[in-house]
């Protein structure tokens, strides 16, 4: 069985409709319980449902040969794991973004608020800047509005809840997309069973 680990939430219905194309079938996690293992004996593979920031963690140890997961989750965690293909789905954007008047005093350390604390932490590495980091865990935008820091570092898709509160980008980071990883040593012993799917994605994504 080649064990793969797929994310929950709006990116695994992308997924999933993604691997159904190709002919591995995961219908099954459509079905309405609570079950998070799924086997498809005609195929050979077993799914494994998880919290997408999760995905990298269960290939990286290899309790799943591969995976499919955002390429933020990749480079904040900075997981051991190969990186496949670039999917092209689940599109969007790492930004720093900040109320719409905002101004920068380049005379004192920058707030940022953000759960993506390695990313900001090397992007503002990169450019030189001073920040003090404030970890936060969900409605990051509201940390500039309560004055809680200067600016975040967050995901942007449309960009339409930082428009709803006042906020803007102010930089794009790095653009993000699923990727399909896979376990280092479970691509050594499973390799034809690992290439044949990422072939067929490959050719998915090219029609």
């Amino acid at each position: 069985m080649l064990n793969i680990a797929l994310p929950k939430g709006r990116l695994g219905d992308k997924v999933y409709e993604l691997l159904d194309s190709i002919g591995y079938d995961c219908r099954d996690i459509y079905l309405d319980n609570r079950q998070l293992i799924f086997e498809n004996e005609a195929t050979g593979v077993r799914y494994f449902l998880v919290k997408p920031s999760d995905v990298a963690i269960y290939v990286e140890h290899g309790a799943a040969d591969i995976g499919i997961v955002g390429k933020d989750i990749l480079l904040e965690s900075g997981a051991d794991v190969y990186e496949l293909l670039d999917l092209h789905i689940g599109k969007c954007r790492v930004c720093v973004a900040g109320k719409n008047d905002y101004r920068e005093d380049i005379g004192r350390r920058l707030r940022v608020a953000t759960k993506f604390v390695n990313i900001a932490k090397g992007y503002y590495a990169s450019i030189n800047r001073e920040i003090e980091i404030i970890k936060l865990n969900g409605s990051i935008e509201l940390a500039p509005i309560l004055g809680l820091s200067d600016v975040i570092v967050d995901i942007v898709e449309s960009g339409k809840t930082l428009q709803e509160n006042n906020l803007k980008v102010l930089t794009e980071i790095v653009p993000i997309s699923a990727r399909f990883i896979a376990n280092k040593s479970a691509y050594k012993f499973k390799q034809n069973e690992i290439d044949t799917m990422l072939a067929m994605l490959a050719d998915k994504l090219e029609k």
